[in-house]
């Protein structure tokens, strides 16, 4: 298949932070770059060469857009799947619409693993109060009850310790269906950003631990002190996954790891991750340039890391005071300092992250509480 180069157009879907991101690596490396979304001056467009305006359910206006470029990738997975298909008749659109389908639902996503016998938590669809209450007996309590589409970070879901607890909560959601989880106790969260090309071939980063606050995203420590083999087995489990979606482009894959040291999938996104920021300044080639290479038809460029690192993640809780002393965090020489242009800083909404690198996984680690500490981040 002959490649896309550069000169040539890259189109996204979405326009926020993580088209910015690939929006300014597909620049650097000679290519132009144009958005789609319903937001005008987003953090995309602020660097894209063309920002189209409308919505992500409109066909019409979409393929205006996809008439523009050469290619087709996605930053944001709740974008019709219909718009996606109509899409992939126009343009190459990578990753294919069918990944796109599977990934933006819940219950989509954990019946497509299972049913290729990738490890995932015990679920169950609820759509009415008597199957809630089929799923507590068969999967017992506590749960996680979880919106089946449109759910990320930590949004749209909630644990549930009685059968009460869980009729009450299904009811409050007020959807057609939901998904119920069983509780897992686990250790940690790993996760695997990787990235596959047209003619199947596949590159990893190492593994990473991720830490969270209120569901969010708040520290990712890289590599994470992983056994070689659980290493290993978690970077099989996302090739498979990405061979039967026949993925092109970058995804990540989110890991429970339990006491016993097994592994289980908690969630897929068919894009660069949150997670994988820190490759920007950490590897040889970071997630997004790893996402141009993928799509355009490129080979694959080196994973390596160069230094232990750790990536603190940026809400607008952290200019509750005003504009933070970014004196301070910079009084590290290795501290690199990534904001998303967005505007306004409401609590909760990401604007951006630093990454640090260091001689050692801890020392990094210690790096990140020291800059929450400055940044009044709760440790």
């Amino acid at each position: 298949m002959t490649p896309i180069l550069p000169g040539s157009t890259l189109g996204i879907l979405g326009s926020g932070q993580l088209g910015r991101m690939f929006a300014l690596e597909a620049k650097r490396m000679g290519y132009r770059v144009h958005t789609f979304s319903p937001e005008k001056d987003s953090p995309t467009g602020q660097v894209a060469d063309l920002e189209f305006i409308g919505s992500y359910e409109d066909v019409v206006s979409a393929s205006e857009f996809a008439k523009s470029v050469d290619v087709i990738t996605f930053e944001f997975e709740n974008i019709s799947s219909d718009v996606a298909k109509a899409l992939e008749r126009i343009v190459p659109t990578r990753p294919n619409a069918r990944s796109l389908h599977i990934a933006q639902n819940r219950l989509r996503e954990k019946t497509f693993l299972q049913y290729h016998k990738f490890p995932v938590t015990p679920f169950a669809k609820v759509d009415t109060e008597n199957s809630v209450l089929r799923a507590v007996s068969a999967l017992g309590l506590p749960l996680v009850l979880k919106t089946a589409g449109f759910g990320y970070d930590g949004k749209g879901q909630s644990i549930v310790r009685t059968p009460e607890e869980a009729i009450a909560a299904f009811k409050k959601m007020d959807v057609e269906e939901a998904i119920v989880e069983k509780f897992i106790q686990f250790d940690f969260e790993v996760s695997v950003v990787a990235a596959r090309g047209i003619s199947g071939d596949f590159a990893a980063y190492p593994a990473v631990h991720n830490t969270h606050r209120n569901h969010v995203l708040d520290v990712t420590i890289a590599p994470a002190i992983l056994n070689p083999s659980l290493e290993k087995e978690a970077t099989e489990i996302t090739k498979g996954v990405m061979e039967q979606l026949d993925y092109v482009g970058t995804l990540c894959i989110e890991f429970f790891v339990t006491s016993d040291g097994t592994l289980l999938i908690n969630e897929m996104a068919p894009r660069p991750h949150n997670s994988g920021h820190w490759t920007i300044d950490a590897c040889v080639t970071n997630q997004f340039e790893q996402q141009v290479r993928a799509i355009c038809g490129l080979p694959l460029g080196s994973t390596e890391q160069v230094k232990p690192a750790a990536m603190l993640n940026l809400l607008g809780d952290v200019w509750s005071n005003g504009e933070p002393d970014w004196s301070k965090v910079l009084d590290d020489a290795d501290a690199k300092l990534h904001l998303y242009g967005k505007k306004d800083a409401r609590p909760g909404r990401k604007m951006g992250h630093i990454t640090v690198t260091a001689s050692t996984s801890d020392e990094a680690k210690q790096k990140v509480l020291r800059l929450k500490h400055i940044l009044g981040i709760q440790a």
